[in-house]
């Protein structure tokens, strides 16, 4: 929704002029809010923040320290467009939503497209979404009620409910017509849905093709018929993926008969492609939600958990190294080899993994090419093993005057980034035949393997050849 600025109140003459960048807000222009806040100026406050676009607007309060944020929405007032929130780090719009009023909310949530209103309703609370609903015209409240009953990350909950559907039997004249009389179409569309008596979609008109084509000619002469339709309760990762693979711009929602109820558009499916990808990053380093903006102590207790499972990980390691102590003691020279070879294996199957799992998610991965990746990937280790062989076997024999150490850890790098790059590549395709999501559980997995790997190899071979 576009938001009109009211009009600029003036300012003390000596109050420099803070302009936004062409993308995003400055450094000078936070410093300045900051600033005008510390020392009470609201008038200087209001005036650089009130004309920014949305998307900067939440950046500047990102930006801000969390005392400052509610201040500024206080200062702003009725200029404060909800759509922020749309833009806002999830981890700060509960801050946000509590500087404002129900009632605020509820007249603001009234003027937002559908799918945004949904998306900022479901982080409120029991309490403050109760009075909220209270406090909305009926037709919103139900509209709300049934979008909030459909499966979380659903294409319902996702989807727009204003959408532009117009009847088979009409012209192009008629429809453009029809869209500068009617008062309820959505601010911004792509598409025409052209729907038959029972509102079933049958095709659809770009919005461009129908401006260019002459008033008396019927839709369904120029419509396109071949059209990817979203069920009400597809995932929104299947949206996504219809999007991309298509080369979609929006696609219609329809219920369980087949009627037309919504529409998604590529806006919101850029968010959710950021957020999966997001959360595939996060799995993989351990996380569970971006948490640049928690307080401390609950991003210590959500880190908590994955780090004790790396404990026990690195006791198996220790094992390890344990059966082998008498080794050690004897040749000194290992303990200062042993970690190059298992962290040459980690990094090697990370690389794997990493390619793996985002294949895995962006479906480049299958059963038909499983196998074809899985033997490249061994190749790429086996020659990455052999390069990094000799450089290591090379700086072991110079270093410790022993050629037999530098033949040892050579073998075992070899060994290694063979095992790490097999590893990075069956474990999470094995973990997703199992069910179970390989960016949760495949970095544990492989840390695991390439660490024992890396020193029973090392070590076994120092073992078996030195004595």
């Amino acid at each position: 929704m576009a938001k009109t600025p009211p009009e600029r109140e003036e300012s003390d003459p000596w109050l420099p002029e803070v302009q936004p960048d062409s993308y995003g807000i400055s450094a000078d222009l936070v410093r300045t809010v900051s600033e005008a806040l510390e020392r009470g100026d609201e008038a200087e406050a209001r005036r650089v923040a009130t004309d920014l676009h949305e998307a900067d607007l939440a950046d500047l309060l990102e930006n801000l320290d969390r005392d400052d944020r509610p201040r500024l929405i206080r200062i702003l007032g009725d200029a404060f467009d909800l759509e922020v929130l749309t833009y806002l780090d999830s981890s700060l719009r509960e801050d946000i939503i509590e500087a404002l009023e129900p009632r605020q909310l509820a007249d603001s949530l009234s003027d937002l497209d559908s799918d945004d209103a949904v998306d900022i309703f479901e982080d409120l609370d029991e309490e403050a979404q109760r009075e909220v609903l209270e406090a909305l015209p009926r037709a919103d409240r139900i509209a709300l009620e049934e979008s909030l009953s459909f499966p979380e990350d659903s294409a319902g909950r996702i989807m727009q409910r204003e959408v532009l559907a117009v009847p088979s039997s009409w012209t192009v004249g008629q429809t453009i017509d029809y869209m500068r009389a009617a008062k309820d179409l959505p601010d911004d569309f792509y598409d025409l849905y052209i729907v038959d008596p029972k509102h079933q979609p049958i095709g659809f008109v770009p919005l461009s093709r129908a401006m260019r084509t002459k008033r008396p000619v019927a839709l369904t002469d120029i419509m396109t018929d071949d059209m990817k339709v979203v069920p009400i309760e597809m995932d929104q990762e299947e949206v996504a993926y219809l999007f991309r693979q298509y080369g979609l711009v929006s696609a219609p929602v329809v219920d369980g008969a087949g009627r037309l109820i919504g529409v998604v558009t590529v806006d919101d499916v850029v968010h959710i492609i950021d957020e999966e990808a997001e959360e595939d990053l996060l799995k993989l380093a351990g996380v569970q939600e971006t948490d640049l903006y928690s307080a401390v102590l609950d991003t210590t207790r959500s880190r908590f958990s994955w780090l004790l499972v790396n404990l026990f990980t690195a006791v198996a390691a220790s094992l390890v190294i344990a059966i082998f102590e008498e080794t050690i003691e004897r040749v000194v020279a290992l303990a200062v080899l042993m970690p190059i070879v298992a962290s040459m294996g980690g990094n090697a199957g990370t690389q794997t993994l990493t390619v793996a799992v985002r294949a895995i998610a962006m479906r480049d991965l299958s059963a038909g090419n499983a196998w074809r990746f899985v033997g490249k990937e061994v190749l790429v280790g086996l020659a990455n093993g052999l390069i990094f062989a000799v450089l290591a076997g090379l700086l072991a024999w110079v270093w410790f005057d022993a050629p037999m150490i530098g033949a040892i850890i050579a073998a075992a790098m070899v060994i290694n980034l063979v095992v790490a790059t097999l590893s990075g590549a069956l474990v999470p395709l094995g973990l997703e035949k199992l069910g179970v999501d390989p960016a949760v559980a495949s970095s544990v997995v492989l840390t695991t393997v390439t660490d024992v790997i890396g020193f029973f190899a090392f070590l076994g071979l120092a073992a078996l050849l030195l004595f």
